[in-house]
């Protein structure tokens, strides 16, 4: 159990520490969002490839596959233009409405059991995203476009539980990266930058980090039951927090680290009701 624990903590902070380079690239570089989901998706492709077997080809022919992907594709589209101008923490605390959503269609759609209990801390979290976001009340409108990953993130989510039986999970990871690599080419070759080291260099990292981040989730799901790790994809936000300020040097107001609180407290109490 530790060592999954272990592996959990190493994911959750590769996957934020993607969408830093994300954001070097995009504020630091020029470079276009557009782009940088794009070779996100196709970088991530050439990654696992290798791992893949042929099987996972006949999952192109499902019309849900693609629904899915597209889906993980916009939310992905969408974080990358609020980090051009948002910090990473509030970025992230943002786009945490995806679990809250994902728990409402979950309950709607797939009619899983929903308590009282749970109800209350989901509203909770929302309540802390709201205090993040805060809008029409000083908050920056272009975390509207975190909260709208967010919610493609959340419906992500529950797509990803209506469609599990359809194939293993590296099949379902190379069919989303491939899918979302082939519809976002022509906005990626449109956005191409000039070359350099540091773009190169950036590119890769955050197409990586973001892989190996999700990887390694995948892995940890293995050695241990998710009841036991769900707490743990809350380490996001400390990490999203903590390479903000120490790349960055964004830290967090008061109403954001209460924000902050509300949404962690109500994810981990609602995880820890589930054991």
């Amino acid at each position: 159990m530790w060592q999954a624990v272990l592996i959990m903590f190493i994911a959750m902070s590769m996957i934020p520490a993607g969408d830093m380079a994300g954001k070097l690239l995009s504020v630091e570089q020029g470079v276009a969002p557009a782009f940088i989901a794009w070779s996100r998706f196709a970088l991530g492709t050439v990654l696992v490839a290798p791992f893949v077997p042929r099987a996972a080809w006949r999952l192109l022919r499902d019309w849900r596959i693609w629904f899915r992907a597209l889906l993980l594709a916009s939310g992905i589209m969408s974080i990358q233009i609020a980090l051009k101008t948002e910090p990473l923490s509030d970025v992230f605390a943002a786009f945490f409405i995806g679990p809250i959503l994902s728990f409402a269609l979950s309950a709607l759609l797939l009619r899983e059991p929903a308590g009282p209990m749970r109800t209350l801390l989901m509203l909770v979290g929302f309540c802390g995203v709201l205090l993040v976001v805060r809008p029409g009340f000083g908050g920056s409108a272009n975390l509207g476009w975190a909260v709208l990953a967010g919610c493609f993130y959340g419906a992500y989510l529950t797509a990803s539980r209506w469609l599990s039986h359809l194939g293993t999970p590296i099949e379902l990871v190379f069919s989303q990266l491939f899918i979302a690599t082939l519809v976002f080419l022509p906005l990626g070759l449109i956005n191409l930058p000039t070359p350099s080291a540091a773009i190169a260099g950036l590119t890769l990292a955050s197409a990586g980090f973001s892989m190996l981040g999700n990887l390694l989730l995948l892995f940890a799901y293995s050695r241990a039951v998710s009841t036991r790790l769900a707490p743990l994809v809350y380490f996001q936000l400390i990490a999203a927090t903590g390479l903000g300020w120490a790349v960055f040097g964004d830290l967090p107001d008061a109403l954001t680290w209460a924000g902050l609180a509300l949404v962690i407290g109500g994810g981990l109490t609602s995880a820890a009701l589930r054991r």
